[in-house]
Order: C-alpha cells, then sequence, then structure tokens
C-alpha cells in the first residue's frame, strides 16, 4: 500500500476511534487495530504514518496549553505502563521539529525527566523497535496507539504556562549550563532530609534548605527590582494523584505559600498550577517533592501501628494524618520565611554555605516584596478568573495528632486553609 493511502487509512482509524460512543469504543479500538496491524508488509508504513499522525496530534496539544509532562501524566492516570512509554517516544518525535533555543528551560527539564529522546533508527521501524521492546504483537500496541490518541484528542484546552515552542521567545532560553549554587545546596540539603532516620536531623536539614530558598528569593527579588521585564510571575504545573489528593495539594499550598507563589487546583486533571517568580518556582517544586517523600514515610511508620482500641489505621486516620502534616508545615515554613526577610530588612545576610554576614540594610525590600506579591495576584486573577475553594474534611482525631507530630519531627509549619481551584 502506498505511504499516501496508509496515512489516510490511519487517520480514518483514529477518528472513528476518537467519535465512538463509550458503549462502541471497545469495537471502534478492535476494528481500528485490526486494519493497522493486518499485514506484515504494511508495519513499516504505518510505523511511518503514525509517527507523522502523532507529530500533528502533538503540536495542537501544544497549542492548546498542555505541556510534555501533562501528556504524560494523561496516560499515566488514564492508560497503562505501554502508553506511558508510547507516549514518551511520540513527544520525542514531535520534538524533532524545534530547535533547542526555540524551548524555554522548564521545557527543557520536562524532556530530560521523562526522558524523552529518539533511539529507533527510522520512522518506519519504529513501532517494530517498540513491540520488540515491549514485547507487544501488532494488534496490542496498534491498540495501545489509538487508545493514547483519543485520549489526548479529547483533551480541551487549558491555561498555558508558558510559550508554545517556536511560536515566541522562551523566557530563560536555551538549556542553562547548570542551576545556581544556592539551588544546589538547596537539593542537597533536601536530599539528607529524606534519607536520614532521625526526624530531628531532618527538621533541622529541612529548616536550613527553607532558609537558604527564601534568602535566595530575596536576593532574585532585588537583582530583578531594576529590571521591569524581569517581574513578570511565571507559571507551572505540578501532579497531585490520588491516593489522598487533597491533602497532598494543602501540602503543595503550603510550601508555595511560604514562597511566595500561589496555587489552583485542576482535580479533574490530576495537577496544580503554581503561580509566582522563577526562582520561587524552583523552590515550590524542590520542597514539595521532598516533603511528600517525607510525608508519606511518616504516615506509613504511623499506619502500620493500630489504633489505641487495637484496630487497624484506616483510609481516614491516613487522610487526617496528611491534612494535619499539611497544616503544621504551613505554619512552621511560614515562620521561617518571615524569620528570613525580618533578617534580610535587618541587613542580616544568609551566605550560601548557610552562615551569616552584616550588610547594609536595602530599604527597597519590603517594596519589592509587596510589589511581587501584587504581581502574583494579578498574575491568577488573570489567568484564572473563575476560582472556588474547597475545603478538605478531617474525620480521624487520632490520625490528626499523629500528622502534626510528624511534622513537627520532619520539616516546617501550618494552618488548615481553602485550596483554590
Amino acid at each position: 500500500m502506498a505511504q499516501g493511502k496508509t496515512d489516510g487509512l490511519l487517520a480514518e482509524v483514529v477518528q472513528r476511534v476518537v467519535a465512538a460512543a463509550p458503549e462502541a469504543l471497545d469495537h471502534a479500538l478492535d476494528g481500528g487495530a485490526s486494519v493497522l496491524a493486518a499485514s506484515a508488509d504494511q508495519w513499516p508504513e504505518v510505523s511511518r504514518a503514525l509517527l507523522g499522525f502523532a507529530e500533528r496530534s502533538v503540536g495542537r496539544c501544544w497549542s492548546a496549553g498542555w505541556r510534555p509532562a501533562d501528556l504524560v501524566r494523561v496516560a499515566r492516570r488514564e492508560l497503562g505502563a505501554v502508553h506511558l512509554a508510547l507516549a514518551v517516544d511520540l513527544i520525542a518525535a514531535e520534538g524533532r521539529r524545534h530547535p533547542a533555543a526555540t524551548l524555554d528551560r522548564r521545557w527543557h527539564e520536562q524532556l530530560r525527566e521523562l526522558p524523552a529522546e529518539v533511539w529507533w533508527s527510522g520512522d518506519e521501524a519504529f513501532l517494530g523497535a517498540f513491540a520488540g521492546r515491549h514485547r507487544l504483537d501488532r494488534f496490542a500496541l496498534a491498540t495501545a496507539a489509538l487508545e493514547l490518541l483519543r485520549a489526548w484528542a479529547l483533551l480541551p484546552p487549558i491555561t498555558p504556562v508558558g510559550p508554545v515552542p517556536g511560536q515566541s521567545a522562551p523566557r530563560a532560553s536555551a538549556p542553562v549550563a547548570g542551576e545556581p549554587r544556592m539551588l544546589g545546596r538547596i537539593r542537597a540539603l533536601l536530599a539528607k532530609a529524606e534519607s536520614t532516620d532521625f526526624p530531628e536531623e531532618a527538621e533541622a536539614l529541612t529548616g536550613k534548605a527553607q532558609q537558604l530558598m527564601a534568602q535566595h528569593s530575596i536576593d532574585e527579588a532585588l537583582i530583578a527590582a531594576g529590571a521591569p521585564s524581569a517581574n513578570t510571575p511565571a507559571a507551572v504545573r505540578i501532579g497531585v494523584d490520588n491516593p489522598y489528593e487533597g491533602p497532598k495539594t494543602m501540602l503543595l499550598d503550603a510550601v508555595a505559600a511560604a514562597n511566595r507563589c500561589r496555587v489552583v487546583w485542576a482535580k479533574e486533571f490530576g495537577f496544580c498550577t503554581v503561580i509566582g517568580f522563577d526562582a520561587d518556582l524552583d523552590a515550590v517544586e524542590l520542597l514539595y517533592t521532598s516533603l511528600l517523600v517525607q510525608a508519606t514515610s511518616a504516615m506509613h511508620r504511623a499506619g502500620s501501628r493500630k489504633h489505641r482500641d487495637g484496630a487497624p489505621r484506616t483510609k481516614a486516620f491516613r487522610q487526617s494524618f496528611l491534612v494535619a502534616y499539611a497544616a503544621r508545615i504551613r505554619e512552621r515554613l511560614a515562620a521561617a520565611t518571615e524569620q528570613a526577610t525580618s533578617d534580610a530588612a535587618a541587613g542580616r545576610h544568609l551566605r550560601e554555605d548557610g552562615t551569616a554576614e552584616l550588610v547594609a540594610p536595602d530599604e527597597r525590600l519590603l517594596p519589592v516584596l509587596k510589589a511581587r506579591a501584587e504581581a502574583v495576584d494579578d498574575a491568577v486573577g488573570k489567568m484564572f478568573p473563575k476560582l472556588v475553594s474547597q475545603r478538605v474534611r478531617v474525620s480521624d482525631g487520632e490520625g490528626w495528632a499523629a500528622g502534626r507530630a510528624a511534622a513537627d519531627r520532619a520539616a516546617l509549619h501550618g494552618r488548615s486553609g481553602a485550596i483554590e481551584r
């Protein structure tokens, strides 16, 4: 079959699968996969056609506000491991269209973390090589590809959090050669906090990391104060999945608030959008990831024991544990940030090595921080003009007490609060 006919056949099959009602979906998938996988001789043409079709499909998702990590998250939440691997490869194939300089820093980071790279020798060989890697027959792989393309095709437009590749100059264009030394030290402190078996040590390490984050944020704010173009908030999306997505979102909100950012939860898609300035967004991603590891570990240790009456821990206990943990973290983080800001205003500057030095107080600091907070609020209002609040219910008092105690031992400060959606 000529390549042009194969392209048309694939487009027709995908259209039928996308348009299929839920009760007719299995029939459409079986029929479409049978057509695509019918002939071994035709398989290389199907492979080339699939990559070409996926390139256009993925490009439409970029235009609709989605980013690489988002599309992979859809595959993980709605489908399976094969779909996840296929999603990464199709994103890598589409990425061949874009020179590195047309991608912003966070886009590069997402591609690197997936990791999305072209490992196959030619487009006509892709499906055969993928099937060999994952031990799939042609029918199973064709079915997975159709399921993935359907899931992506049904995604609605969402609020963008950065430029589409090639459409505008990136904020921090091409990949940077490294990260600021302060972030490297923060990352090292958090890694130690996650690995230690001593709660007091984890608390001290995490608290020191937050102090350095706050100082880094202050330094960046003062540097940017003289450059209006640098005083524009940005946004990132952070995945928040079940179980216990509500308390996890509360933890993210606590970290974001302490780092002068705002959080908007899109529960139906399994992510939160965090709005703030670049240095603060970096801090939020680092600290939230670490605290989630610490919280989950502490929850499992507490949940492995029984209630006072001998009954096993329940889901309500774990839910209440994480809500309390997030609440206590909010309090402690807020206190750490307030102390760092007060010290900076008084001329006490925290060096990258964690030691302090006296410098001349900068009278611009408090007005600059206030202006940045207003800019973040304004950005949230423009990006999400319609927000509602949701409160997370606590139904297990023992879980609440255990969660606060764990937060006291392992990391920062919090109060129960509303999460924007």
